[in-house]
């Protein structure tokens, strides 16, 4: 079987995702500091750049793309290869209802490691705050 199938079936069997805009709130009333250190700044642009026109600033998801700060996205679940895969592959929709996530041109592999370093960092802050869905 190919990884990208694997990747999809694997995907499948996510539930449903957390209200953007709840967590959105709940990490700015918690007070926990989420301006990326230097080390992720690079990582933090490209997410910008690239992911947050969907995914939210910082994460929290939008009404076009769900939030990372849900367990579904933990390192447990989703781990680093799945966000290294959906932007070279795309992704079916599966447990969302944005539509499928399209290839994302442009942003090269060591870039797309970058992100993935800043959006742990982002699920370890809101952990931390106690918003993780």
């Amino acid at each position: 079987m190919r990884p990208v199938y694997v990747l999809v079936l694997f995907l499948a069997a996510c539930s449903a995702q957390g209200d953007a805009a709840s967590v959105a709130e709940r990490l700015r009333a918690s007070g926990v500091s989420l301006d990326a250190p230097q080390e992720l700044a690079a990582g933090e642009a490209l997410f910008h750049d690239n992911c947050a026109g969907c995914h939210g600033v910082r994460a929290v998801g939008t009404d076009r793309g769900p939030t990372f700060l849900s367990k579904i996205y933990a390192p447990d679940h989703h781990g680093d290869i799945a966000f290294e895969m959906a932007p070279r592959n795309g992704v079916r929709a599966h447990h969302w209802q944005f539509g499928d996530m399209p290839k994302i041109a442009g942003i090269a592999p060591d870039q797309v490691k970058e992100v993935v370093r800043y959006i742990r960092w982002i699920q370890q802050q809101a952990t931390a705050a106690g918003v993780y869905e």
